[in-house]
């Protein structure tokens, strides 16, 4: 039942992507749309600064996860949701990044179908394209890959099994979310299946945000550097990609050699 809408009516869910942090990079429409509300129902990831831009009047709940740590369960958030719609209020499920990647969208918007309360979704800024920005490269690029995948370093069940034959090939390029702690499950699978343990991968804390932090890393390394670096905040790993500086410094030495 996904309706478009440019300011939501009263009764009406907007599932609002609030981007990967830094407020320049919300949409209009999701700024209109945070600015309208009366009641927004936030992740855990978004930022004061995006909170701030609601109105003096709406009220804030937060109903966010945090990976291996406090996390509200599901079918909480989608019993407030449809609470606070079904009362008349212009309601917000405000998520960071996309809504749609990782953001479990279809479990909130099939409760409110059930339901029978509409809704629509404005899509963000993901973390992935955030991150690739901050580097200065692209996550695609002729001759060396023709697909992006976007992967989940974990899930429900543990550790997330992926096509790491395929992963493993050299010029492949995948933004993976949530692995951190996946780290050295990851470079086993893709060691396992040939991958080079040169490959870039590039660790990017907190993109776009006054406290980003980036990493670069190979696969060999990845998971020493990551423990000697010791990030906080939400993190996406770029498979096959350096920072642009890093890549300058890499041919120069090679040239020297």
């Amino acid at each position: 039942m996904a309706h478009s809408s440019q300011t939501p009516p009263r009764g009406h869910v907007a599932f609002v992507g609030a981007g990967p942090g830094d407020p320049e990079l919300l949409t209009v429409r999701a700024m209109r749309e945070i600015q309208s509300a009366e009641v927004i129902l936030h992740d855990q990831l978004v930022p004061e600064a995006i909170l701030s831009l609601a109105s003096e009047g709406a009220t804030l709940l937060p109903v966010g996860k945090k990976g291996f740590g406090p996390s509200m369960k599901q079918d909480d958030i989608n019993a407030l949701i449809i609470a606070h719609a079904s009362s008349g209020a212009r309601t917000v499920r405000l998520k960071a990044g996309d809504p749609g990647v990782f953001g479990r969208l279809d479990e909130e918007t099939e409760a409110l179908d059930a339901a029978g309360i509409p809704y629509h979704v404005t899509p963000g800024l993901t973390a992935s394209t955030a991150a690739a920005a901050s580097l200065g490269v692209s996550l695609t690029k002729r001759g060396r890959n023709s697909d992006l995948r976007l992967l989940t370093g974990h899930d429900v069940k543990g550790f997330a099994e992926q096509d790491w034959r395929t992963l493993a090939r050299p010029g492949s390029v995948a933004a993976i979310y949530m692995g951190k702690r996946a780290a050295r499950f990851l470079q086993g699978r893709l060691m396992m299946h040939g991958g080079d343990p040169a490959t870039p991968i590039t660790v990017v804390a907190n993109a776009s945000r006054p406290n980003e932090r980036q990493l670069p890393s190979t696969l060999a390394t990845l998971p020493a550097d990551l423990d000697a670096a010791d990030l906080d905040g939400p993190a996406v790993l770029l498979l096959g990609l350096a920072p642009r500086a890093a890549r300058a410094i890499a041919f120069a030495r090679q040239e020297v050699s």
